[in-house]
């Protein structure tokens, strides 16, 4: 069992080994919850590619067999359609609404709860 509190994973496309995209599990709980946080980004140029799905599938599995979670949870704004569509193909389920949730750009944003649970 891993005792990390984060994993960083990077994502490259196969046919130039070119970096398109981070994924990060943070806040690592162990215990009874054992659940981490997600946050990810696809450099400018590389989204829409169907990259990043496979690198979050990735990272998903891996969260759950290799660091052996029972939950992963990512927090997105609700504007951000393309990262809801991201974790929906993917599998995560919404489960809530989380009113100014984060300081982003100066401001508190709204975030819409997504987790998904190992199968």
């Amino acid at each position: 069992m891993s005792t990390h509190e984060n994993a960083g994973f990077l994502v490259f496309r196969h046919a130039d080994d070119c970096l398109v995209g981070v994924f990060n599990v943070t806040n690592i709980v162990r215990g009874k919850f054992q659940s981490g946080y997600l946050d990810y980004y696809v450099f400018a140029g590389h989204e829409r590619q169907g990259l990043m799905r496979k690198g979050l599938e990735a990272v998903v599995r891996f969260a759950f067999q290799n660091l052996k979670l029972h939950r992963l949870e990512a927090n997105i704004q609700p504007t951000n359609v393309a990262s809801i569509a991201l974790v929906k193909a993917c599998g995560f389920l919404q489960e809530g609404y989380s009113p100014r949730y984060l300081k982003i750009n100066g401001r508190w944003r709204d975030h819409e709860r997504w987790a998904i649970l190992t199968p």
